[in-house]
């Protein structure tokens, strides 16, 4: 563990301690991150931070911890999809019954449906789906009560303090996001995502609108889109494939469904990206990718590898990696889609 430059150094020493006890090796990379949080905690002593400021780290952290220990015990379940919609929407609405039938049909395919654990569409896509097959991020509110929820009781029933760790937690653990018509929060959890994935700062997945029948809400949220946002030049035109609205149910699962037909999942090794795939990509459709997708190139080309050293999961997978641009992340979710339809 480095020397904390603003702690007395037999700290250090301690911290390095402690780690030992709980069976941790301090020189590990993992032993090394723990102590800088240790490092980081006694830090605020010094630097005096108020009763308030270190209610919020340390109450957000606690969260963290436990949701990923949640987490961390159902990795084998499945894919998992968010559905974000209103808590408001009674269940004789359309859209009630499509995030219904939605959960079902997709939870039959072995995904696990993921929701705020609320009323509205959030209960719908709970019923919808077997209670193995669903997690619940519920959010601590007023004029909420987690006890009522389908999952009362369920250890995949997670309760939140906070927004942003909860929204978090979504954002990091789902492999597709299912988006409904709904409110503030639900315009706040779909541009989350979209902003991320814009920035590049998590994972490409699907991102499905869908409505109940006779449903115009994300027709005119795309009009707006369009209207508003790509005609003044505050978008891009590439990061339209960022979203999809679904016409019908059906449509939006089978969308998800071909995201994944080929492609796997992507990391960056050092400057590389590396995109793991479930078959291998013949040397003619590299080829065509280096030529449709010169935009994404910083140096060099689209080229097959087997994994790199550095990577510690999939091994057996088939790869491609580029040198990319950190640029552009609407015109690499269009790549995906090339190489789902080759």
């Amino acid at each position: 563990m480095p020397t904390s430059e603003d702690l007395p150094q037999e700290i250090d020493k301690k911290i390095n301690e402690l780690i030992a006890m709980v069976g941790a090796d301090p020189a590990s990379i993992e032993g090394d991150l723990i102590g800088q949080i240790i490092q980081s905690s006694l830090k605020m002593i010094k630097e005096k931070m108020n009763l308030g400021q270190i209610k919020l780290m340390v109450r957000s952290f606690k969260e963290m911890r436990y949701a990923y220990h949640v987490f961390n015990q159902y990795q084998k379940k499945g894919r998992r999809v968010s559905i974000f919609g209103s808590a408001r929407t009674p269940e004789n609405h359309p859209d009630f019954k499509a995030a219904k039938q939605f959960s079902h049909e997709i939870a039959s395919l072995g995904w696990v449906c993921m929701t705020g654990a609320a009323d509205g569409i959030m209960r719908a896509g709970l019923e919808g789906a077997s209670k193995e097959s669903s997690f619940g991020l519920s959010i601590l509110l007023p004029f909420e009560n987690a006890n009522h929820t389908v999952l009362a009781g369920d250890p995949k029933l997670i309760n939140f303090r906070y927004f942003f760790t909860r929204k978090l937690m979504f954002m990091s653990h789902s492999d597709a996001f299912a988006a409904f018509p709904g409110g503030v929060g639900t315009q706040d959890e779909l541009f989350e995502g979209l902003t991320l994935m814009q920035t590049g700062k998590s994972n490409i997945v699907p991102i499905v609108l869908i409505g109940g029948e006779h449903e115009t809400y994300w027709q005119a949220w795309e009009h707006y889109l369009q209207n508003h946002l790509l005609a003044k030049g505050f978008i891009s035109s590439e990061d339209q494939n960022l979203y999809y609205r679904a016409p019908t149910v059906a449509d939006a699962i089978q969308h998800i469904q071909q995201f994944y037909r080929r492609y796997h999942s992507s990391r960056y090794v050092k400057e590389l990206l590396v995109i793991r795939m479930l078959s291998p990509l013949t040397a003619r459709q590299i080829l065509a990718l280096n030529d449709e997708f010169a935009q994404l190139l910083k140096h060099g080309h689209i080229f097959a590898t087997s994994a790199f050293p550095e990577e510690d999961d999939h091994l057996d997978l088939p790869r491609i990696a580029f040198e990319h641009n950190r640029r552009h992340y609407g015109l690499l979710r269009a790549m995906i889609d090339r190489i789902n339809t080759f």
